[in-house]
């Protein structure tokens, strides 16, 4: 049993680690219109961006109440994601594989959720509230903004606990062939993500594609 402990949250701590390490890099040393780098070929694009929803740039609703339900959201994904694997992890006839997929799925959920819990207060000096993710309509927060010569107030996202960004970074530039109907030249995936969200998707994958393996 200890072997299993020690297997899903070492999964998990390795994944949160990498995940912040990357983040934190990116947060100090890009600004949000530096230009895109490849670093795998011409495949795989760095790109910073911050985003306010889940998974891959995914919103849940708009403003304050919207960011607030996802970030709720999370909290509860999170514990009911911890309170299951403890309950697998005294089952024997359970594979080991099971504990380094939930490890994945619960690291990558943590690892977006600490980002809203603490970003605001870490990389306070950071925030720009004219750079366009931090601008949300209906936030009923205001901040004076200077565009080429004129001023004007918008709209910026509420900040503090639970509000803040997202950061992600990572983009493949893979491009449908011409011939593909609908699809032709655009991107094949042209979300940008981080090392959290391919975690989940790596579970949430492996999960579907073993399921009778471990949900006998």
């Amino acid at each position: 049993m200890r072997k299993r402990y020690l297997i899903t949250f070492g999964t998990v701590l390795l994944i949160l680690i990498v995940d912040q390490v990357i983040k934190f890099w990116i947060k100090m040393n890009f600004a949000y219109d530096d230009p895109s780098i490849p670093i795998l070929g011409d495949w795989l694009h760095l790109n910073f961006v911050e985003n306010q929803g889940m998974a891959f740039g995914t919103q849940l609703g708009g403003g304050m109440w919207g960011k607030l339900t996802l970030s709720l959201f999370r909290i509860v994904a999170i514990a009911a994601i911890i309170i299951y694997i403890f309950k697998q992890i005294k089952k024997p006839e359970v594979k080991t594989e099971f504990f380094i997929v939930a490890g994945l799925v619960l690291a990558g959920a943590a690892g977006n959720l600490f980002d809203s819990m603490f970003y605001d207060f870490i990389f306070r000096d950071y925030f720009d509230p004219c750079i366009s993710y931090n601008q949300v309509n209906g936030s009923g927060v205001y901040a004076e903004c200077s565009y080429f010569g004129y001023t004007e107030m918008v709209e910026v996202r509420h900040r503090g606990f639970l509000f803040g960004n997202v950061v992600d970074m990572f983009q493949f530039n893979v491009i449908w062939p011409s011939w593909v109907p609908y699809l032709g030249g655009g991107q094949v995936f042209p979300a940008i993500w981080n090392v959290a969200d391919f975690a989940i998707s790596c579970g949430m994958i492996l999960v579907l594609l073993r399921q009778k393996v471990y949900f006998k």
